[in-house]
């Protein structure tokens, strides 16, 4: 796979971002810029860095031991059409793909672009919502405010 993404980084072993073990990749950019976003210097689309598919790829299958994969950010769906690429090959490896955003479900299914519905399809687990400091909630599983929603996409996962 040829297709590049724009990343910040990845974390190679996360318990925190998903259920089991998961490779994380940080999207480079994102147009939410919301108000104590843990990651703001993953907004701008201009930094970061270009990886290949197949580097994360060989990146991935080091690892016997990771159960999925987590796209978050950033936001995936600034770059929907490499994260979807990348989300089905590795639905066809057997992983399993979480999908971080800071667009709500119903904003990304009324979306028109076929990329968007196409990250949406390779996502098994979406946590969808803009951060919001004031429904901050440090005890929610891997979300953290109140109005983010973890929406189980796939019976894989449920």
């Amino acid at each position: 796979m040829s297709e590049k993404l724009r990343i910040a980084g990845v974390t190679r072993e996360s318990v925190v971002d998903g259920p089991g073990l998961r490779y994380v990749i940080f999207a480079q950019g994102c147009p939410h810029r919301c108000v104590g976003c843990h990651n703001p210097e993953t907004w701008d689309p201009a930094s970061g860095y270009d990886i290949t598919a197949a580097e994360l790829l060989a990146d991935i299958g080091r690892n016997p031991f990771l159960k999925g994969v987590t796209f978050s950010g950033g936001d995936p769906f600034f770059q929907a059409a490499a994260f979807a690429a990348l989300g089905k090959v590795l639905r066809e490896k057997g992983y399993d793909i979480v999908t971080y955003t800071g667009y709500t479900y119903e904003e990304l299914q009324a979306m028109a672009d076929p990329a968007v519905q196409d990250l949406l399809a390779v996502t098994d687990i979406l946590i969808d919502g803009p951060f919001i400091l004031g429904e901050q909630d440090l005890t929610l599983p891997f979300r953290s405010s109140r109005n983010q929603k973890v929406i189980y996409l796939s019976a894989k996962t449920a």
